[in-house]
């Protein structure tokens, strides 16, 4: 192979729902990033390679209430479910993967490695210097030197590689006082899944098992739900309880879980078709996975590790870089063969919880960094963190912070130590539509903190001045923010539907102001579920293969310019929550949005609008 050397500001290692936000992030920051992915796409999990549906902190649709409670992950995980929603109205696996493609190749910051896997790091005297990695279909070795080295490869192999320190297993009860842990510590972690989908072919479809696949009765089955109505339990797609390999080593037996699991999964799809009257005579495999799914493995440990007593007490860290609030979900080691036990026992989370961005730097090394399901966790509180929205919110904060870190000239290490590049770092995310419980837009750069709002219409629970409030979601219903970290309010600016539409809404400053940029966020539904899924009942919890109702579709933006009215731009097919708008510097002393269209509503509705001056 040849060996060839490559160097950049931030090193990404593993492209699944961690590695390719926290890739974006370090990017769009500013960052020079390389991301290497080992496989030839992207999305890990979520990928056309497994087809696992994203879910985070929404708890699939649980904790949702219109301008109450909106828990879905905003950012850069949202414009990625934006778009694939509008794009891909079929629900195709494989649109996913090329729309993670598209955002990583639009990036001029970012070069993509696919088909890379690190297998080597360089340490000197404690710090990271290079990681090593290969690609066979080039047959290329690459020495990549980097200031930041981010491990986003869910089982932690570029960390592993440079003797940062990692949990494995279950803790006991007593070492972190969780009253969820078991008594006793081991080695077993949750199982592997391999998926399938089928198809309805209106003729009779046989199957026949081949003969090492595994054979189920209905009593082995009792407790895993299947050929029924409901989400994962139909016949089109599943079955997520089709696990294994948790008593075993994830990594190290990953080939002999992947033969098992052909059994189990075909096995299983063997008893719904000759089993017994499921009404499958007519169905048939469309797909099915041979690359398992896989849960857990190695966890690292941090400068914080996040524990059971954190998320369900929603504890409040001043670091915070990404929030979560899927339940408590743990599985039996032992998957199918555990057949007297449930396959999955969920503790409900009360409200939203901070995951601290110490939780995802290392102990030891300190530009090492990570995020995803091997972030600073005990095996309980990894069991909410370990869904693939919350990773995807993990990497965009990682990689943001990553960004500051380089260009602050400081390792990850220090940033906990620094309130104001950690404010830096918290008012950016906010900034690129992530949210933070209980922090509010603070950014001094924001030129419509000095204004004042005037609409042509609003409503009582939704008046001009909420684009102003620092926050762009309302989280103070049930299941949302704690109260103390919650704000009141809708947070949005609602027009009056007895006016009609278009309406306006309009900035005015005491003196003119030099404006360079326009950031405007939409509402796009943050109460309901929305992710490519291919469970139909799943689906039909959306509003799926369109716009979100409540979003802006067309819009103006205009500036008031020695007092005459000058246009800025102007969208006539918005689908997206995050709109920028750059244009050349122009001193202002009024700017106006007027909402000529909206998607499903009658009435305009937008979050926030900040309003930047030309950046350094």
């Amino acid at each position: 192979m040849d060996e060839l050397a490559l160097g950049c500001d931030v090193l990404v290692a593993g492209g699944g729902p961690a590695g390719v936000p926290c890739a974006l992030a370090a990017a769009r920051s500013g960052a020079e990033v390389i991301l290497c992915q080992d496989r030839p796409v992207l999305g890990g999990n979520a990928s056309s390679e497994v087809r696992m549906h994203i879910v985070g902190a929404d708890a699939s649709g649980g904790r949702g209430r219109e301008l109450q409670t909106e828990a879905r992950e905003g950012g850069i995980i949202e414009e990625i479910r934006l778009e694939t929603c509008v794009r891909n109205p079929q629900r195709s696996a494989s649109m996913l993967d090329l729309i993670l493609y598209e955002k990583c190749r639009a990036e001029p910051n970012l070069r993509l490695l696919l088909n890379t896997t690190v297998v080597g790091a360089e340490v000197t005297d404690g710090r990271l210097t290079h990681a090593l990695a290969q690609r066979p279909s080039t047959e290329d070795c690459y020495r990549i030197a980097a200031k930041v080295f981010v491990d986003c490869t869910g089982d932690g192999r570029l960390g592993a590689e440079a003797g940062a320190p990692f949990r494995r297993g279950r803790e006991a009860r007593s070492e972190f006082g969780e009253a969820l842990a078991q008594e006793r510590p081991d080695d077993y972690s949750l199982g592997s899944t391999l998926l399938f989908t089928a198809r309805k072919h209106g003729v009779p479809m046989p199957f026949v098992a081949p003969p090492w696949a595994r054979r189920f009765s209905e009593e082995d089955l009792k407790l895993r739900p299947h050929a029924s109505a409901g989400v994962d339990r139909g016949l089109e797609y599943g079955y997520w309880w089709c696990e294994w390999g948790g008593v075993l080593d994830t990594i190290k037996d990953n080939e002999a879980i992947r033969d098992e699991l052909l059994a189990i999964m075909l096995g299983v799809w063997d008893h719904i078709k000759n089993g017994g009257d499921h009404g499958a005579e007519e169905w048939a495999l469309d797909w099915f996975g041979f690359l398992p799914g896989k849960r857990e493995s190695r966890r690292f440990v941090g400068q914080y590790t996040l524990t059971e007593t954190d998320v369900l007490g929603s504890r409040p860290f001043r670091d915070a870089i990404a929030f979560g609030g899927w339940p408590i979900d743990t599985h039996p080691p032992r998957g199918v063969d555990a057949a007297e036990e449930q396959p999955a026992t969920a503790t409900p989370v009360p409200h939203l919880y901070d995951i601290p961005l110490r939780a995802c730097v290392s102990a030891e090394v300190p530009n090492l960094m990570f995020a995803g399901r091997n972030i600073s966790a005990t095996h309980i509180a990894f069991a909410t963190t370990r869904v693939m929205a919350t990773c995807a919110a993990m990497g965009q904060g990682v990689g943001t912070a990553a960004a500051h870190a380089v260009a602050a000239d400081v390792d990850p290490a220090e940033l906990s130590d620094l309130p104001d590049l950690l404010e830096a770092i918290q008012q950016q995310l906010l900034c690129d539509d992530a949210y933070l419980l209980g922090v509010v837009n603070r950014d001094p750069r924001d030129l419509a903190r000095q204004a004042t709002v005037k609409a042509s219409s609003q409503q009582a629970a939704g008046p001009a001045e909420s684009v102003l409030s620092g926050q762009t979601r309302a989280v103070h219903g049930p299941k949302g923010a704690p109260a103390e970290r919650a704000g009141e309010g809708c947070h949005r600016w609602m027009s009056d539907p007895a006016r009609g539409l278009p309406a306006w809404l309009e900035l005015r400053w005491e003196q003119p102001v030099e404006a360079a940029s326009v950031r405007l966020v939409f509402d796009t539904g943050l109460h309901r579920p929305l992710t490519l899924t291919h469970s139909d009942a799943y689906a039909e919890k959306m509003a799926w293969g369109r716009p979100q109702p409540e979003t802006v579709a067309a819009y103006r933006l205009e500036a008031c310019v020695d007092g005459d009215w000058r246009a800025l731009d102007a969208v006539t097919d918005n689908y997206q929550r995050l709109r920028v708008h750059e244009f050349e510097p122009v001193s202002v002393s009024r700017l106006r949005l007027t909402v000529e269209a909206v998607h499903g509503l009658d009435h305009a509705r937008v979050a926030e609008i900040r309003v930047y001056g030309p950046q350094e």
